[in-house]
């Protein structure tokens, strides 16, 4: 799993959680329903602003939206992103 899908899945259990439509979720956001679609199919990453919207309209916080998502730093070698699968916590 990338990291736009794990980022997608969490803003849609997110969403479910609230009880919002994608629709109401996009007004709620001040964004437009197909961009909704798009966050929660892997199709596209939020900007930071976007991150924040989505925070805001839903009533959580940017961990709930980054849950299993995280970097590890390399020492000698270049770091890289962590996904986990859908379910499991990073810690």
């Amino acid at each position: 799993m990338d990291i736009a899908a794990r980022f997608g899945k969490n803003i849609a259990r997110c969403r479910r959680h609230a009880g919002f439509s994608q629709e109401e979720l996009s007004i709620r956001a001040s964004l437009h329903r197909t961009e909704v679609s798009q966050l929660e199919r892997g199709l596209r990453l939020a900007r930071i602003d976007t991150l924040i919207k989505l925070t805001g309209a839903l009533g959580v916080s940017a961990d709930a939206l980054l849950d299993g998502i995280d970097w590890r730093p390399g020492s000698a070698t270049l770091g890289e992103f962590n996904v986990a699968s859908a379910g499991e916590e990073t810690g």
